[in-house]
């Protein structure tokens, strides 16, 4: 069945047949069962589109006789015939997904009209402007999107008219004026086409069908798609409708109406409307809508015409209590009568559905289950940090990746020192770098933003970003980065140091000067909804936090626990990195023993404000995991400055630098490779972390430390390593008469580790999948290259997604399923969890818990995301399990 009737209270769909009818048609469907004025018509499947798109614009053979009986339903329900000049039935042909993709496809009204239709128009409703502006409407719609006529034509020759009649607005332009337009129009189409405008009314409709399913694949709508992850195949419904005509008179109207507020979620009727005019005028911009309401000001449609008002009071409020949710309507009024054209579950701010949700539970419409799945986890990020104004005029001069959400204004600078030294003086500074390196970290500390022309959505900048909370767009290729010559370029813009930017992380858009923003706010009704989420999930939620201040912002969003500290992270700050770096040119172990010393009591420190921040809560310690060379600078000035500084020769400190360098460090001389060579570094901080644990436990503290080996691959690697940190942590407890229960790990980042981590269990008292590096060693990618082409693979179809930001189920989560079940086999009890930035991605939060994970863990900002998405995920189990009982 391709074809779908409704009309006169009965429809052949439901709003269950969304998949097949669209949201639209689907809606149309259902209003017209519930008994709501609806104007008859059909709606042509979305297998439809499939299959004219698959067959290169070929139909079913039977639609055309399915559509002829269709319309011949209509033509008895109107009273009016399809065609016939002396009493034309004119129909309106719209596009209708089964998700809502508002403007993105193609509408064309008062199709059937041509000069003899126009005539029978006139005749019958003995008014002849209101026949030519349809008309002349129809025209531009038609040749715009079926014949690809500029509309711009068109407009200009309106304009002209109204002009020479010496009004303001289209509904002004006399009937007279009219007819010449029309006539004018249609020249128009010659000159530009070469044919006569078509006048045979089933051409045309055969015409615009074919527009409308072509429109899916139209640009805009494309870009929407992977914008919404809206799958091509999909494709969209095609519905036709009876006409029925708000630009009749002053008793007719049409607007666009929400139940409640879509910007606040406020329970109260909102929308617009225009007296005598169509739908496109609404939305066109050309005149200024009214209000519906008497309260939200004067001539409202409440106070023109009261009766219709009423009527839609009534069916807006069927409308929601029927779908039990907030509804997006389009009306028109006819000679005083109402008549619905659309109700679809309205678009909204991230703001307004959690209100929406948590009211509509207070009212009983919907329960507690549903209501979290009516929150999208997607636009979370929106609550969470700032966000430009919407009203703020603004032009994007760049567009990269959008790396750590939220939106921020400042002056470019180009350095680490050079964003310190501004922030010292109080100015906001955004830091703009070709690529960040671990020795920015103080630069970025203080800068309110970060802006990269390299690196992906896992790069340094990125993740080290959206754990400080920090606004980042990171990969912005277009941009060329001078840092030499303190400025950057972008088609042809020169933006010079001190000059002030605008960054949209959450779209990855860079703006020329300042933008308004507005601040975040975590409201009751959110904090409700997590509460919900906190009730009913199964996986825990922890933070990836490496300062005292990371881990309290972490439990201020719910954290429970922190499931990776990084200690490299701590190395950098300037009155540390000193001794790394001497530990790094010692010649002996001795030497390196002394520097460690000094790194020993620092280390100390932090970890003891970490225990204390998360009180009775477990805490995840990553021993040392990047290569030794990272701490050292790489330009000849730079190197030639620290050898100053440490008072060593320039070509000891070069060519040390070099017998450090590797080919492809990721996969070099780091993580558990470092202290199997060097064991006393990660001695000295197992050290520093069982002192800080009895430090802790004797203030009466509960402290949980879990210490993490990285990178291990062989079971000999981990087996080396417990046995080191078990023998400093037995000697440090020995000496102190305390001991604090630990526990011992590993990071699960690499193909091998999979394989063998039934061998690996036997030593490891946890896995933590270290998912950013395990896509790396999966795909065989850099993650701080792949953002030159990635982009292009998944713009092309080749990827689904960028594999860095949503966790790739066929490949890394089937390696993380191999690695669960070999090391639940060795050690059943053994914990389970994830501490890749895929942690507090919504599709990847569904997976781990998919897969049994017992927590995940990301930046303290994506902690409510996770939350959330863990007991949508419990809830979505649940249900499913329900339905097949």
């Amino acid at each position: 069945m391709h074809v779908y009737f409704f009309g006169a209270g009965k429809a052949d769909g439901t709003k269950d047949d969304k998949n097949l009818l669209g949201g639209k048609g689907a809606g149309l469907a259902e209003m017209t069962n519930l008994g709501i004025p609806v104007p008859p018509g059909f709606t042509i499947t979305t297998e439809v589109c499939t299959h004219y798109t698959q067959h290169g614009g070929v139909y079913p053979p039977d639609l055309k006789d399915d559509v002829q009986e269709a319309l011949r339903r209509v033509e008895d329900l109107v009273g009016a015939r399809f065609g016939d000049a002396a009493n034309p039935l004119l129909v309106s042909v719209r596009s209708g997904a089964r998700a809502s993709m508002p403007g993105m496809m193609d509408t064309i009204l008062n199709l059937g009209l041509n000069d003899d239709t126009c005539a029978g128009l006139v005749a019958r409703t003995g008014d002849r402007r209101f026949a030519l502006d349809a008309y002349r409407r129809f025209i531009t719609m038609y040749s715009d999107i079926v014949l690809r006529v500029g509309r711009s034509r068109f407009e200009e020759a309106l304009a002209r008219r109204r002009a020479a009649a010496n009004v303001q607005h289209d509904h002004q332009v006399p009937a007279e004026a009219l007819a010449e337009l029309v006539a004018e129009y249609k020249q128009i189409v010659r000159e530009a086409t070469g044919k006569p405008f078509p006048t045979d009314p089933a051409e045309q409709l055969w015409g615009a069908i074919s527009a409308v399913f072509r429109s899916w694949n139209n640009d805009r709508a494309v870009t929407y798609r992977k914008m919404y992850d809206i799958p091509e195949t999909w494709g969209t419904a095609v519905n036709v409708q009876a006409m029925v005509f708000g630009n009749q008179g002053e008793d007719c109207a049409t607007g666009v109406a929400f139940t409640r507020d879509p910007s606040t979620g406020e329970r109260r009727f909102f929308g617009e409307y225009l007296p005598n005019a169509q739908g496109e005028d609404v939305v066109a911009g050309i005149r200024t809508p009214l209000h519906l309401t008497r309260a939200n000001g004067a001539g409202s449609l409440e106070e023109r015409l009261p009766e219709a008002y009423a009527s839609l009071v009534a069916v807006y409020q069927k409308l929601e209590k029927h779908f039990r949710d907030m509804q997006d309507i389009e009306f028109t009024v006819q000679r005083g009568k109402l008549w619905l054209l659309q109700t679809r579950n309205a678009k909204r701010t991230a703001r307004a559905a959690v209100k929406v949700a948590v009211d509509m539970v207070a009212e009983g419409l919907i329960d507690r289950d549903t209501a979290l799945l009516r929150v999208d986890p997607g636009t979370i990020d929106q609550l969470l940090h700032p966000t430009l104004d919407p009203k703020a005029p603004r032009k994007a001069i760049a567009k990269g990746l959008p790396a750590s959400p939220g939106a921020v204004n400042g002056h470019v600078v180009f350095s680490a020192e050079e964003a310190e030294e501004e922030a010292d003086k109080g100015r906001r500074v955004i830091l703009v770098r070709t690529e960040t390196s671990p020795e920015d970290i103080s630069g970025m500390k203080v800068a309110r933003g970060i802006l990269t022309s390299r690196g992906g959505m896992t790069s340094h900048a990125a993740v080290v970003a959206r754990g400080m909370g920090k606004c980042c767009v990171a990969g912005t290729t277009e941009i060329d980065v001078d840092e030499a010559k303190g400025q950057f370029t972008v088609r042809g813009t020169i933006v010079k140091r001190g000059d002030n930017i605008t960054l949209d992380g959450s779209t990855g858009e860079v703006f020329l000067g300042e933008i308004p923003t507005i601040p975040a706010t975590l409201f009751d009704e959110f904090k409700t909804v997590l509460k919900w989420a906190d009730e009913v999930r199964r996986l825990k939620v922890r933070a990836n936090a490496d300062t005292p201040d990371d881990a309290r912002i972490a439990r201020e969003f719910g954290a429970e626990g922190i499931g990776l500290c990084r200690t490299e992270h701590m190395f950098f700050a300037p009155e540390r990195i000193a001794a790394v770096r001497e530990m790094i040119l010692s010649a002996d172990e001795a030497g390196r023993r002394a520097a460690l010393a000094k790194i020993l009591p620092m280390q100390r420190e932090d970890f003891v404000g970490i225990f204390k921040a998360m009180e009775g809560l477990p805490v995840t310690i990553r021993l040392l995991d990047p290569p030794l060379h990272e701490f050292l600078p790489v330009e000849r000035e730079d190197l030639e400055e620290l050898a100053r500084e440490m008072k060593v020769d320039y070509e000891t400190l070069r060519r040390r630098r070099a017998a450090l360098a590797e080919f492809n460090p990721m996969l070099g001389h780091r993580g558990c490779r470092l202290a199997i060579t060097f064991p006393e570094i990660y001695e000295v901080q197992t050290q520093a972390i069982a002192e800080a644990a009895v430090e802790v436990a004797r203030a009466g503290i509960k402290v949980i430390p879990e210490i993490m080996i990285p990178l291990v691959a062989v079971e000999e690697e981990i087996a080396k390593m417990r046995e080191l940190v078990t023998r400093v942590c037995d000697a440090v407890f020995a000496a102190a008469g305390v001991r604090p229960d630990y526990t011992v790990g590993t990071m699960i980042e690499l193909p091998r580790a999979c394989v063998v981590a039934d061998e690996i269990a036997r030593h490891a008292d946890f896995f933590s999948f270290g998912t950013n590096d395990l896509t790396q060693t999966v795909f065989g990618l850099s993650r701080d290259d792949a953002g030159k082409f990635l982009p292009a693979y998944v713009e092309r179809g080749v990827l689904p997604k960028d594999p860095f930001v949503a966790l790739d189920r066929g490949g890394v989560g089937a390696m993380m399923r191999i690695a669960i079940e070999r090391g639940r086999k060795t050690k059943p009890r053994i914990k389970l969890g994830i501490c890749g930035e895929h942690g507090g991605e919504p599709s990847s939060v569904e997976f781990c818990h998919e897969i049994g994970l017992d927590y995940v863990s990301c930046s303290p900002f994506r902690v409510p995301v996770a939350r959330l998405v863990a007991g949508q995920s419990t809830v979505r189990g649940t249900a499913a399990i329900s339905s097949t009982a």
